[in-house]
């Protein structure tokens, strides 16, 4: 009799109990308390100060902004996102295996990356530039590195150019990261860093480099970052429309100043903001 009594109540407690899964699967992947959107993943850069830079469990910069304030017009609050590092030669590979659903970590859109990706906007143009000391008037530009030292990462394009294009006699440092760079600056090791304006000037913001470097302002390449999806993605449209509610609403200067304004770096203005490509 006891078996016989207690076998409904063990099956009754089961089914309680997966129902209350269930329920709560579908709460955390399914719903949120914008409308039932869910969660997502954002790639971003953990190591650029200014643009996507990782703290612990906080996540700081312009991209970091800017993806924010665009999933959350998507329909996402802060807590539906999950920030996910997304190295520059993994970014391609982590849109197609479906690692994030969307990139903001200074992708600059080119037609052989949109072979393999899509891309929304552009939200920002940059221009590969220099940074050099603060009290530094003998280097305007990449023509006057000609026999002066050099400091960019390993495999850097941005040094290649000046190399190529500007200043062949210049004396190439590399290094592992941009940081490593600066403090060879600072130190007077070299004369001149080479990468993204906005990249330099979010080094340049860190509290140890203030008022010791600054970015030159001649940029020499057009850099447009876009919104990195995977191919054929239909969020592209709604994504353009969220970047043009951001610079409408001035949004956009707001998060630019937040998070490189303290360098003294002013974004090129024939250049930005701009204006979202049409979606193909």
């Amino acid at each position: 009799m006891r078996r016989g009594l207690l076998a409904p109540a063990l099956l009754a407690a089961g089914a309680l109990a997966l129902g209350g899964c269930s329920s709560d699967d579908d709460s955390s992947s399914d719903d949120n308390s914008s409308g039932g959107s869910g969660k997502i993943r954002i790639g971003i850069k953990f190591d650029q100060p200014g643009l996507g830079f990782q703290d612990g469990s906080s996540y700081t910069g312009f991209d970091v902004d800017v993806a924010t304030y665009v999933a959350g017009k998507l329909g996402y609050d802060e807590g539906d996102i999950e920030f996910v590092q997304s190295p520059s030669a993994q970014r391609e590979s982590m849109l197609s295996g479906g690692q994030v659903d969307m990139i903001f970590a200074t992708y600059s859109i080119t037609d052989d990356r949109k072979k393999v990706v899509s891309f929304a906007g552009p939200y920002f143009v940059a221009g590969q530039d220099l940074l050099v000391a603060a009290d530094d008037t003998s280097i305007t530009g990449p023509e006057d590195l000609e026999g002066k030292n050099l400091c960019s990462v390993t495999g850097s394009t941005s040094a290649q150019r000046i190399k190529d294009d500007y200043a062949q006699g210049t004396q190439l440092l590399e290094q592992p990261g941009y940081s490593e760079c600066v403090t060879a600056l600072v130190a007077g090791q070299v004369d001149a860093v080479t990468t993204d304006d906005i990249i330099l000037a979010g080094l340049a913001s860190l509290p140890a480099n203030k008022g010791k470097v600054k970015v030159v302002g001649n940029p020499f390449s057009e850099e447009n970052y876009g919104v990195g999806l995977p191919k054929d993605s239909d969020k592209c449209e709604d994504i353009n429309t969220a970047i043009k509610a951001m610079i409408d609403d001035g949004t956009w200067q707001e998060l630019l100043d937040k998070n490189v304004g303290a360098s003294g770096y002013k974004a090129n203005e024939e250049l930005n903001p701009p204006t979202p490509a049409a979606c193909s």
